[in-house]
């Protein structure tokens, strides 16, 4: 396949593109959707055998015997990220938003305080307050286009009512990749303030950038017990619609708490997820990442130089990830007018960066996980739309 072929998924029940113009009023039929985190391109060939295999063989009954479903899981984090991972510590949840309640719901308690650095992935929100604990912003410091963390300031927040801290690494929406000194500040901070540790690292195989990623259960052993991890298959091979990801747990108490949370929800994954996950993590999926990175390493290329080219616009250095966020604070423009630049001239929608929390305000958030092409016809939609400040 070729990541420039054109897949037009409109009608097709995709909610990147056919829910689009009801909620932002981008039509279908002009319009470029640049918003849901999922990709343009088909998954690879290997997993796109493991479900025509499924259909060949018509029945799709329980999912029996997991040891080389777990087994694929283990030799991708180990060969792509040096982690040794135990089966027995796997849990297989409907996708990371679920795990992230999960989570939520098996560590604290109705009106505890579960801390974020904002901005950061809208849905974190939503599941917190939607189960009647207290979201905790402690802001991110923006150092000229790069997001830092400042700990002193964090530490000054606490009250002792916070129970969980929930990690994005890599970062969404800023695409950063987080040194291993920022993520041991991070370990350093939940044991100041006795949290439990969720490090969400859903993007962690994509990499576009010379940035390391470090796995945060290599940071520090010291917080094992504290530490829950959170992986998928689904944003890396464009399989999001499987709702599978993966809690992984090292510690046994932390363990049986999540296991007796999904045992009491009635919780068990489904066959689809679980056959692509095990094509996906493998030696041809390794490869099909490999050349999915340089491609949306060349999008951000593209798509970074015209919009710093447009006066008042700044999009932040995207070291992983293919959702590039676009400072409007420049154009002295309110987010109501740059939005309506972007939705009603442009016809392209996105995410408006206030969902993301404080320090979103100024931002819109574009998914570049789409053809060149239609890379190119955004970017020139948009200095079209912003034609008056050049």
């Amino acid at each position: 396949m070729s990541f420039d072929d054109i897949i037009d998924r409109r009608n097709t029940h995709c909610a990147k593109w056919d829910v689009m113009e009801p909620l932002y009023g981008v039509p279908l039929k002009d319009g470029i959707a640049m918003w849901v985190a999922d990709m343009d391109f088909r998954a690879p060939d290997c997993v796109q055998d493991a479900v025509q295999k499924m259909r060949d063989h018509g029945i799709y009954g329980y999912f029996g015997d997991d040891a080389e479903y777990k087994n694929a899981i283990r030799w991708w984090m180990k060969t792509r990220h040096g982690w040794d991972v135990e089966a027995g510590d796997i849990f297989t949840t409907h996708g990371l938003v679920n795990g992230t309640a999960l989570c939520v719901d098996a560590f604290t308690e109705k009106g505890d305080g579960v801390v974020l650095f904002t901005p950061v992935y809208h849905a974190f929100a939503k599941v917190i307050n939607a189960a009647g604990r207290k979201v905790v912003e402690c802001p991110l410091v923006n150092n000229d286009g790069r997001y830092e963390m400042d700990f002193a300031a964090y530490d000054a927040q606490m009250t002792g009512a916070e129970k969980m801290v929930i990690l994005c690494s890599p970062h969404n929406p800023g695409g950063r990749v987080w040194t291993q000194e920022e993520l041991q500040g991070v370990a350093d901070f939940a044991k100041r303030h006795d949290l439990l540790l969720v490090s969400d690292e859903i993007h962690h195989d994509l990499i576009i950038s010379d940035a390391k990623h470090t796995v945060m259960s290599l940071v520090d052993p010291s917080i094992a017990d504290r530490l829950v991890m959170m992986t998928a298959v689904t944003k890396t091979f464009n399989i999001a619609g499987a709702h599978t990801g993966n809690v992984i747990i090292a510690d046994p108490e932390l363990r049986a708490r999540f296991a007796a949370t999904m045992q009491a929800l009635g919780m068990s994954p489904n066959s689809f997820g679980l056959f692509m996950t095990t094509a996906a993590y493998s030696p041809e999926g390794a490869a099909w990442v490999d050349e999915l990175t340089t491609y949306l390493a060349g999008n951000r290329d593209l798509f970074d130089t015209a919009i710093n080219a447009i006066p008042g616009l700044k999009s932040m250095p995207l070291e992983a990830t293919y959702l590039a966020w676009v400072d409007f604070s420049g154009t002295g423009m309110d987010a109501e007018e740059y939005t309506a630049r972007v939705e009603k001239v442009a016809k392209i929608a996105v995410n408006h960066g206030e969902t993301f929390g404080t320090g979103g305000e100024a931002f819109l958030r574009f998914n570049l996980a789409t053809p060149r092409a239609v890379v190119q016809e955004a970017v020139d939609r948009l200095k079209e739309a912003f034609s008056d400040l050049q």
